[in-house]
């Protein structure tokens, strides 16, 4: 199954609909014109004009709702055509995908397909999608919007530097180690709430924008405390980041000096 091939059955139904409607509003209005007018004759007419319009435009709706519901939209969940379609997109569209069947993580959102209620899940989101090429437009969007967006490196680096080091005391840590990166996110989002309007997969953007500076150079924070990077031995505890390079990376620790 495909949905394309659904779509492009819909587009000529569609295109009938829209030329009825306009059909349709130019009878209303000369109807309008004649009642007012008091012209019988041609308004007999009409109205009997606009009673055949109706009628061709019913089935065509009846048509277009007879190809919908013909689709089975659990078998094209059930089959893998929509994640194996959704991947070949993602391809062309050139949106990194990593995982497999029926999690992925399209940096960095989180993609979950929920087979048995035929929805898609975007971080924790339910998008009502059931076609993959709009929903890799969505997701291609949405990573366009985050790379646009007004970064302020120094103050992020400074609230993580902050975290660190309420991480160090509630730990009991000494000053200068390695930290997981997932555990400053625990202290940067104590509540439930806060995780919310701000989740991993948000601060995994941050770091890999973050570290896209490490590299080109940025090693201090505006306090003047340096920091550096550490790899992951367990990349269950990494964090998975896109360089700028779009190289997948996984960063597990930070130290700050």
């Amino acid at each position: 199954m495909n949905y394309e091939d659904l779509y492009q059955s819909l587009q000529p139904g569609e295109k009938s609909v829209k030329e009825s409607l306009t059909s349709l509003q130019k009878l209303y209005k000369t109807i309008v014109r004649e009642t007012e007018s008091g012209d019988l004759k041609y308004l007999s007419r009409d109205l009997g004009n606009l009673a055949q319009a109706v009628d061709s435009l019913s089935a065509t709706i009846a048509n277009l709702s007879s190809s919908v519901e013909a689709f089975d939209t659990k078998a094209y969940f059930e089959s893998g055509d929509f994640a194996t379609q959704m991947l070949d997109i993602c391809q062309e569209k050139e949106v990194d995908v990593k995982g497999e069947f029926p999690v992925y993580e399209m940096f960095p959102y989180k993609v979950k397909l929920d087979v048995e209620n035929q929805d898609v899940y975007l971080n924790k989101k339910r998008i009502q999608c059931m076609r993959p090429a709009s929903f890799v437009n969505t997701v291609k969007a949405g990573q366009e919007k985050l790379s646009k967006a007004r970064f302020n490196v120094e103050s992020f680096a400074a609230e993580l530097e902050e975290a660190y080091d309420l991480a160090v005391l509630k730990l009991n840590r000494k000053s200068g180690s390695d930290l997981y990166l997932t555990n400053l996110y625990k202290f940067l989002t104590p509540m439930s709430r806060f995780r919310r309007d701000y989740d991993l997969q948000s601060f995994s953007y941050d770091i890999s924008r973050l570290y896209e500076e490490y590299i080109n150079g940025m090693t201090e924070t505006k306090n003047g405390r340096s920091f550096n990077f550490g790899p992951a031995h367990n990349n269950k505890k990494a964090i998975r980041i896109l360089d700028a390079n779009g190289m997948e990376q996984f960063l597990a620790t930070i130290r700050f000096a």
